[in-house]
């Protein structure tokens, strides 16, 4: 496998490292492993691994780039931490490949997991649990959304601007018997689908979603919100993220299942149902004695023009919190975000209150897989060693003996 030294012609402080590394498997696909040289408390090239020879020059160029755009003129980021569980507890990664021997999780291909037994009833009762908050707590009404989203909906979301790296797209074949003729002979005598069937595809008009509150906008385009001109959603709906080889066990996926809350309506009622629902997510969280921490966050743009500016607002303003639960001795992972958009989406969407004025909107995501694998790194795998509040409400039915 070749092996290549990107220098970065101007060195960055270690800390900003985890914003590197975050962007390097999106510089070119063919880097198959990579690390970051540090030297003297300063990061000085990246030593990647590639699938194939590369030209290194233009590969280290297009590295600097990246790390010249994306990285560097935002400096070091303040972290700021707003919540700690206060609990503590070891926490273990491996535990996935106890699942892979337990027959309970295996690998589909690149970002596809397959979850079962005791797995899909620990994922279904910790969503119910947020949905119960959600419902009962906010009055929300759940909706179920189709899988395909419009591209015109991403694209009024801003989405092509700013996530470029994340899209998946969908198409199909041109509604005419000749292709369908040309392709059944093609693929009978190559016995497979290569990229040249794209010059036979019809058109890119509709997306696999990146997330679930984009179906909730999209509903309510042109539209004034009833009543008191406030309303919660919710919604948990598969979600598609292309993640690159950044996809690995059930942390990061490309596939993945979201619970989604949006709140609609004044700036106080969004505002202060985005943090009456962190402090019940917070006791949610002490409750499953489950180790983490909240913490002001941005979301990771990409080659978007206005990218840097984005990241700074998402911080000085606090647009942002992320839910990190503890992985491993050092790691951790956000299994939740809370957002306050402002007037962005309901301008966009042309949303009002029932006065007429244009809505506010923020809403909350809990990763389903993500929020299970931390519960099952810390507590383990065998249900028995599990939560009483999780235990009461477990189908026993469903639950095997199995784990460790």
């Amino acid at each position: 496998m070749p092996e290549a030294n990107l220098i970065l012609p101007t060195p960055l402080d270690a800390a900003l490292a985890p914003e590197i590394a975050r962007r390097v498997y999106f510089v070119d696909s063919r880097i198959s492993d990579f690390s970051l040289v540090e030297q003297d408390g300063l990061i000085t090239s990246i030593d990647v691994k590639t699938d194939t020879a590369v030209d290194v020059e233009e590969l280290a160029a297009r590295a600097a780039a990246v790390v010249a755009s994306e990285v560097q003129p935002h400096g070091v980021l303040r972290r700021k931490v707003i919540w700690e569980s206060g609990v503590r507890r070891p926490a273990r990664p491996e535990v996935f490949d106890d699942l892979v021997i337990a027959g309970e999780a295996c690998s589909l291909g690149e970002g596809q997991i397959g979850i079962g037994g005791n797995l899909l009833a620990l994922m279904d009762c910790l969503d119910d649990m947020i949905r119960d908050l959600v419902v009962g707590e906010f009055g929300a009404v759940e909706f179920r959304y189709p899988t395909l989203i419009p591209t015109r909906v991403l694209e009024k979301c801003d989405y092509f601007a700013s996530f470029p790296q994340f899209l998946m797209f969908v198409t199909r074949l041109h509604s005419d018997s000749r292709t369908y003729g040309a392709f059944r002979e093609a693929y009978a005598e190559r016995r497979r689908v290569s990229a040249d069937i794209l010059a036979d595809c019809d058109n890119v008009d509709y997306c696999l979603p990146p997330t679930m509150c984009f179906h909730t906008f999209n509903q309510h385009e042109g539209t004034r919100l009833p009543g008191s001109g406030d309303r919660v959603v919710t919604a948990k709906g598969k979600s598609f993220r292309f993640e690159s080889r950044y996809a690995t066990t059930l942390e990061r996926l490309w596939d993945f299942t979201i619970r989604e809350i949006v709140f609609m309506g004044s700036r106080d009622f969004v505002t202060d149902s985005r943090r009456r629902f962190m402090d019940l997510t917070f006791e949610l969280i002490t409750d499953l004695g489950l180790e983490g921490h909240a913490e002001v966050a941005n979301d990771p743009f990409f080659s978007a023009e206005d990218g840097i500016a984005k990241t700074v607002s998402q911080r000085l303003l606090e647009l942002k919190y992320e839910l990190r639960l503890k992985t491993g001795p050092d790691r951790t992972i956000a299994a939740a975000s809370f957002n306050f958009h402002d007037k962005f989406f309901a301008e966009r969407f042309d949303i009002r209150e029932a006065d007429g004025a244009i809505a506010h909107s923020g809403c909350v995501g809990f990763g389903l897989e993500r929020l299970m694998f931390a519960f099952l790194c810390q507590h383990g795998t065998d249900p028995a060693a599990w939560p009483d509040r999780v235990q009461e409400r477990l189908p026993r039915a469903r639950l095997s003996p199995r784990g460790r």
